[in-house]
């Protein structure tokens, strides 16, 4: 039979039931969320007369918790008209509803005793062969599992979400004694293809993957700082991005999370794991009870390892936790010279056996913390799984680490690792020592494009199953390289289709990528079918090097730059114009110089997870690279009589005017960025290539036609220009915005209004991007915009005049 989830209940609402939701509503399914009925009614609802009976009362706990998880930054919706797919209810009204959806998720409390009673009354109603699945990260499956029927019992597993349930990757899937394997492989499945995730097959042991190894890692780490003492911002600046975590790092992270969440699951693994050989750094240290006892819990209490405060006169204070006398103190800036020896390393990956061997007091931190965590995965084979890449599938998905531990290990190097581990009292597993016996010298390998790793039982390596979906540039880089320079890299991926990856500093956009988009375009029209703009990297593109445009600025050769904005321009045009489909990927920021490329691709294929927008209003200057002019095409485009005219070029003028970013590719709808009918979103970011090159293909077998070049864009010349100019006096009288915005918005509005044309007249692309040139380069004189653009090179933050 083939499942189909096309409505499914989720049960409780708390951060992460409503979490949850919205991000099945996301993907498109019909959601139930249901919670429990109120004892007792609030102030409110007493001073409304309301009695426990009616429904606003009776539905009140779902409804505010699903209220707030709306209004959460960062959203857990792609776009807030998703919510519309779900419906509210209680477990005393409402359960008997669960008949007819196709998965009920429970995600209550984490007390067995709650959950029992859940699923004896789920169960009157459940339908046989529905989906049932619990979001428990700690409660073993055989204790939820006990009293329910057979049926019941081969559709259970755990499926645990990690919070929050839209950003964070990881999707455990952890199957009960009795569930069917087609459930498991299902539901394995699902997580990937439609929810987007990293699906990890777990055994059902304490904590699972993710956080059995995740919080050894933290706990570890609390006894090597006071071993060390080291303080709290040293730790910080130790495990952050220089290692290719997050931002966020070790302390600010347990800020965020609570470090209640954390103890929680720490004493989980201390109490149920007995025979774990490091169960002692489970033990919650002093300074950790010291918190809990005095509600230093982190961002939910306003106190954790950091504390925010104001001065008198409003400014904000951060201050950091001394961690020997448990109070607070101004930060401290940390600084190590092994870091400084990585500045010059671009990859993550190759700064790991510079840092190991280190000789100051960071060099013996990473000896000592990456010896413990190489001991502890080891022997976790195959106590929590069979396979080693799961282990390092979920630190990666669970926790944002680009390298998970094993990948770690073979970036410092196997035997060089175990070198480390001896002499920290640690030895190799068994199997380790028979693997390198064996003559088999790492966990990974690449062969033919694919990723291997090494099966114990088999003792060799083998493929990593479920790649077939999708294209991993790392792995096809060196043997499919076509064409490279200083920025990008230009890769054969098949059936007649390259791919064009920045390699940049943040992918930013300068000469060496243009090159090399002209160059992609020549290839691909020569000797193959399609290109495809896109990378795996953090981001897509953070835009233009204004690195660039701020040094011809400011020593005043114009005509370069002329020439440099005209390269660019031109460049879309070829793109936009070319014999070949070309198509974009973007994901994360697509920025600027970023979007616009996005802007002229015959196809969008992007990730929901893209952050795109038109930003140049933030450095002084409007879109260069044939954003403004795309944006008065697209308003023609939608053109009918009469006032609505001015109504939607406006709307897109404020896109850019505003510096307005999308949250999500959904949104990029709504501010035009992306066009319905024609681009596609794609919920997991591993299939974005793959997915690219089936439509690129699908173009070029369909009979792609290069498009002729575009005469026919209505502008509206002064009845637009006098109605925008109108606005930015108003607000500059106002003092809503500066005499410098005002001046780089009146330059917008001639460029979108095509001048100031007598009456509406139809123009060509190169009329407008002419003036849209003009423009940029007249605002490049000015000193404000050459303050703005120092500003951000500065701070990476625009300036506002």
């Amino acid at each position: 039979m083939t499942r189909r989830i096309k409505k499914v209940a989720i049960v409780g609402s708390g951060i992460m039931g409503s979490g949850i939701a919205c991000h099945f509503a996301n993907i498109g399914v019909e959601v139930l969320l249901l919670d429990i009925v109120p004892r007792e009614l609030n102030d409110k609802e007493k001073a409304k007369g309301l009695t426990l009976e009616d429904k606003i009362v009776r539905n009140r706990l779902v409804n505010d918790a699903l209220t707030t998880s709306l209004k959460s930054k960062p959203s857990p919706i792609y776009h807030q008209k998703f919510a519309s797919r779900i419906t509210t209810g209680n477990l005393e009204d409402d359960i008997a509803k669960v008949a007819d959806v196709d998965w009920i998720m429970e995600v209550v409390v984490e007390r067995l005793d709650i959950k029992k009673i859940v699923f004896e009354k789920l169960e009157k109603y459940r339908t046989p062969g529905t989906l049932i699945t619990s979001n428990t990260s700690g409660i073993p499956i055989k204790f939820m599992n006990e009293g329910r029927s057979e049926d019941f019992q081969k559709h259970f597993a755990v499926t645990h979400f990690f919070n929050p349930p839209r950003y964070l990757k990881l999707f455990e899937v952890v199957p009960g004694p009795n569930c069917k394997p087609e459930v498991t492989d299902f539901l394995m499945m699902y997580g990937d293809k439609f929810l987007g995730k990293t699906s990890v097959l777990a055994k059902d042991t304490p904590a699972f993957i993710g956080n059995r190894i995740g919080i050894f890692g933290i706990m570890s780490l609390f006894h090597v700082v006071k071993e060390m003492n080291l303080t709290i911002e040293e730790v910080d600046k130790l495990t952050g991005p220089v290692i290719g975590r997050p931002k966020s790092a070790t302390f600010r992270t347990i800020d965020v999370v609570g470090l209640d969440t954390l103890v929680h699951t720490a004493n989980g693994v201390k109490d149920n794991c007995p025979e774990d050989e490091m169960r002692d750094q489970f033990v919650i240290p002093d300074f950790v009870n010291h918190m809990m006892e005095n509600k230093m819990l982190g961002s939910k209490t306003k106190q954790g390892f950091y504390k925010m405060t104001k001065d008198g006169n409003g400014k904000r204070n951060i201050l950091s936790l001394d961690l020997n006398t448990l109070e607070y103190r101004q930060k401290k800036s940390a600084k190590f010279a092994t870091l400084e020896l990585t500045k010059t390393i671009d990859n993550v990956v190759d700064r790991f056996k510079v840092l190991v061997a280190g000789k100051d007091k960071a060099g013996e931190f990473y000896r000592k913390s990456f010896a413990a965590m190489f001991a502890y995965v080891q022997n976790r084979i195959p106590e929590i799984s069979d396979e080693l890449y799961r282990i390092d599938d979920g630190l990666r998905a669970g926790f944002g680490w680009e390298h998970g531990p094993f990948q770690i290990w073979d970036a410092v190097g196997v035997e060089k690792g175990i070198e480390i581990m001896k002499a920290e009292g640690k030895e190799p597993a068994a199997w380790v020592t028979e693997m390198l016996a064996n003559g088999q010298t790492s966990f990974y390998s690449v062969k033919e494009g694919s990723t291997h790793y090494y099966d114990i039982p088999a003792k060799t390596q083998i493929k990593k199953p479920g790649q077939d979906s999708f294209i991993i540039l790392d792995n096809i880089r060196k043997s499919n390289e076509v064409w490279k320079n200083s920025g990008a890299v230009i890769e054969d991926i098949g059936d007649g289709i390259l791919n064009l990856e920045f390699q940049s500093k943040m992918n930013t956009i300068g000469g060496d990528v243009l090159a090399a988009i002209n160059k992609a375009i020549d290839l691909a029209e020569n000797k193959y079918q399609g290109l495809i703009i896109g990378n795996q990297g953090a981001n897509f593109s953070v835009g233009a090097n204004i690195g660039m445009i701020f040094m011809m600025a400011a020593e005043q050769e114009y005509d370069e730059l002329n020439m440099a904005i005209k390269y660019f321009q031109d460049t879309m045009m070829r793109m936009r114009y070319s014999a070949i489909p070309t198509i974009s990927a973007p994901h994360g920021m697509a920025l600027g110089g970023g979007c616009e490329i996005s802007l002229h691709a015959d196809k969008v294929v992007a990730a929901a997870e893209t952050y795109m927008g038109l930003v140049e209003f933030g450095v002084g200057v409007i879109p260069g690279g044939g954003g403004s002019k795309e944006m008065a095409l697209r308003a023609s485009d939608t053109f009918r009589k009469g006032d609505v005219q001015l109504n939607v070029l406006q709307e897109n003028f404020l896109t850019i005017g505003t510096a307005k970013v999308a949250t999500s590719a959904y949104e990029a709808f709504d501010l035009g960025l992306l066009q319905k009918g024609k681009d596609v979103v794609v919920v997991n970011k591993d299939r974005q290539i793959a997915e690219a090159k089936k439509h690129a293909v699908l173009m070029a077998e369909a009979g792609y036609t290069q498009p002729a070049a575009r005469k026919d864009i209505l502008v509206l010349g002064k009845q637009a220009l006098g109605a925008f100019m109108v606005a930015t006096d108003s607000m500059q009288a106002s003092r809503f915005i500066s005499e410098h915005d005002q001046k780089i918005a009146n330059k917008l509005a001639y460029v979108m209004a095509g001048g100031d044309l007598s009456e509406p007249t139809k123009v060509s692309e190169q009329y407008l991007l002419d003036l849209e040139r003009e423009a940029f380069l007249s605002l490049c004189t000015e000193r404000k915009t050459l303050e703005r653009i120092q500003h951000m090179l500065k701070t990476g933050k625009p300036l506002r005049n």
